[in-house]
């Protein structure tokens, strides 16, 4: 199966690659484009949450009352109204489940009026939407001796819409129980929709009486400046130097730490005064990267690792480790000595060089900087707000750390004396961290936007065929026929990239610019939820027209598996489904809704994670998501959110920057009653640590509600 796929995806950039390109330049850009945005949101965009509550109040003969069912919207989102008329989009019904203890004696009526207006999209026609809150009311009678065991339960019918794209309609459940109140009139209009008081657990006023503080983004910044004022130069070099000791162990740095053991073992019975300058070289790479991301962070004010969230290094990247991959697999020689991976023993032994060495180090340090490890981000966060020479002096610290065990290996060689020397064995290891290598290439995968991976595995492909044409050239070829080979492979992967990525990033505009394989990919992508979108309004339009009830239920088996795979991916990465024993994460999604859920007396712990960062998942799978930690956050119903930084999020990196630094991991709990007073956890923490913030933060002074 995977040869037949390999082959599809040879032949289809041998043969069909360059035709689909310049056909694509006819193509154009079609309305279904904003759904791409869609596809590629964060998970919170994705599945707005709609959260639906209900209740009743009676009068005073106890049999006649009033049932209310409200509906809360994400910022930006908005629903049809009942009196929708037909020919258009689709009403929002409320269905109740049959009972015998009340009927309905009366019709609906918002307690306030749809949004109207004419729609071209409709050709003309009056669209009416709720937006923000709306509660509906109809009068009832009850027939129960004993109306606070009543239950009355439904669901409300409605279509999720924001001015991009319109989601599946879908049930949303609700029970409503009575509710007693003096004037028997709506509840307040303004605030987060949360139950009076959830079962098993205290009310705000059990908890404390008022939620306490509210959420001040000032405040919370000048918090952070007076404790960031209390640390001096000197601990701040120190947590850098112990930071980047540790960072040489870090998930990050891992696949590609062979690439140092291979110089090791060629150092295992070397000159002693030969080691030391080969490993001086490899640090001095390291220290190359950590002073431009320092210049990075003064210059361009980006966050250690957010290089990551722009799709076009991710592509560079995935194609230099690729290439390497291939050396190390023999299909080349890169010209740099240490790197080569063929021609026998004598290539093997041969010494590493300081050109070897310095790539390594550097290498190794830009597939480092997802990382952020202990002791390590609290120095950087510092730094960042401290003026240039001080943000380089930490930043360099850091490299010095990561560099350290490299200089204490060259100055003492004794410390690798258990390596084996240089043999034929190597070879085999050489071609296993060619597959390392290639891993790693899987890995970036992982975290690229879906419209680039397609066009990102042809410009491997072409890397290859460049780096093939390359290793026919013979070593003992002249000077100018080993030039002229690398410019023509050079110019091979050019043409490749201009097909396949045109205009990435906006970099070609205007008359030259043209359609290449991305823009094919992000076009098919963008007509096959609008079809599929389509599809399920069709479906729901029918159930409806054939007054089927429980049509979530129904249209469920009948969802396309693509649009249901991308709700089951989201649903995984915020929580909202999943297995039981898995936090249920809430995702962040603007400031404004963050304080909503602030103010109203919880206790959050946030998560500021990302996809490309192997430690934030390590931590996540072996600390936040442990039995002890689950339980913790249960008991005091704290509220889980999730930050997801692996694409370009405005929203959470001005909410990183009010916490003090760019840098995932972090996590940041914020206790109920002192929203500006967060426990800060930067690049790494342990389970004791995390169950001691929670203790301290103490309990949710109101019950958990999910974030709108």
């Amino acid at each position: 199966m995977r040869r037949r796929f390999a082959f599809a995806v040879v032949w289809m950039w041998l043969g069909t690659g360059l035709p689909m390109a310049l056909a694509a330049a006819g193509e154009t850009r079609q309305s279904g484009e904003t759904l791409a945005s869609f596809l590629n949101a964060p998970p919170a965009a994705r599945d707005p949450k709609l959260e639906v509550s209900g209740h009743f109040t009676l009068t005073g003969d106890g049999k006649a009352g009033r049932l209310y069912v409200t509906a809360t919207l994400p910022e930006g989102w908005y629903i049809y109204s009942m009196t929708q008329p037909a020919g258009g989009p689709i009403p929002t019904r409320i269905r109740l489940d049959p009972s015998d203890a009340f009927e309905l004696a009366g019709e609906w009526t918002p307690d306030v009026p749809p949004h109207r207006k004419k729609s071209e999209a409709f050709n003309g026609l009056l669209v009416e939407t709720h937006e923000g809150r709306v509660t509906w009311s109809v009068p009832i009678q009850l027939r129960t001796s004993d109306p606070t065991k009543a239950r009355i339960a439904g669901s409300v019918f409605a279509q999720r819409c924001n001015a991009d794209t319109c989601l599946p309609p879908r049930n949303f459940p609700f029970t409503a129980e009575l509710r007693r109140e003096e004037s028997g009139g709506l509840p307040p209009a303004t605030g987060p929709s949360v139950p009076a008081e959830a079962p098993g657990t205290a009310g705000a006023g059990d908890r404390g009486g008022t939620p306490g503080e509210s959420f001040d983004p000032e405040q919370l910044r000048a918090n952070i400046a007076r404790q960031k004022d209390r640390t001096t130069l000197a601990q701040a070099i120190l947590f850098g130097l112990l930071g980047g000791v540790i960072l040489n162990v870090m998930p990050c740095v891992l696949p590609v730490i062979g690439l140092k053991i291979l110089s090791f073992m060629d150092q295992a019975g070397r000159n002693r005064l030969e080691a030391l300058m080969l490993n001086v070289w490899y640090s001095a790479g390291l220290l190359l990267v950590w002073l431009l991301l320092a210049t990075l962070v003064v210059v361009a004010q980006l966050g250690l690792g957010e290089i990551f969230q722009k799709p076009g290094f991710n592509v560079v990247l995935a194609a230099v480790i690729f290439a390497m991959a291939l050396s190390f697999l023999g299909i080349w020689e890169v010209p740099i000595p240490g790197f080569a991976a063929s021609g026998g023993m004598s290539r093997l032994a041969e010494r590493e060089g300081v050109a070897g060495a310095l790539a390594k180090g550097v290498l190794t340090t830009i597939l480092a900087t997802p990382c952020v490890g202990p002791f390590m981000g609290s120095a950087v966060a510092w730094s960042i707000s401290q003026p240039p020479v001080i943000t380089y002096a930490v930043f360099a610290s850091v490299g010095l750390g990561m560099a350290s065990p490299y200089l204490l290996i060259g100055a003492f060689p004794s410390l690798i004396r258990f390596l084996p020397k240089p043999g034929a064995w190597m070879v085999t290891f050489q071609n296993v961290m060619g597959f390392v290598l290639l891993g790693t290439v899987v890995y970036l995968f992982t975290f690229l936007e879906p419209s680039y991976v397609v066009p990102t595995v042809g410009l491997l492909v072409a890397v290859w065929a460049a780096c093939w044409w390359i290793a026919r050239t013979p070593l003992t070829a002249p000077v100018g026929a080993k030039a002229r080979a690398w410019a023509e492979a050079a110019a091979f992967v050019g043409v490749a990239w201009l097909l396949l990525f045109p205009g990435l990033d906006e970099m070609v505009s205007g008359r030259w610019a043209f359609s290449g394989l991305h823009d094919v990919m992000k076009a098919r992508l963008n007509r096959l939820v609008d079809q599929r979108a389509a599809a399920q309004v069709a479906e729901a339009r029918k159930l409806e027209a054939m007054g089927a009830s429980g049509v979530s239920a129904a249209l469920r088996p009948e969802e396309p598996q693509g649009l249901q795979d991308l709700k089951n991916k989201g649903n995984a990465k915020t929580g909202l489904a999943g297995k039981d024993e898995e936090l249920r994460w809430q995702p962040f999604t603007t400031q404004a809704e963050f304080k909503k859920l602030l103010d109203a007396g919880h206790t959050v712990l946030v998560d500021f994670t990302a996809d490309w960062c192997a430690t934030c998942k390590t931590l996540e799978a072996a600390v936040l998501n442990t039995t002890e930690v689950r339980e913790a956050i249960r008991r005091n119903q704290v509220v889980p959110v999730q930050a997801d930084w692996t694409h370009e999020a405005p929203e959470i990196s001005a909410m990183l920057d009010l916490l003090g630094g760019r840098q995932v991991p972090t996590i940041a709990i914020f206790p109920a009653g002192r929203p500006n007073e967060p426990i800060i956890f930067r690049g790494g923490y342990t389970k004791q640590r995390i169950l001691e913030a929670l203790e301290q933060a103490g309990p949710s002074r109101s019950p958990t509600t999910a974030m709108r």
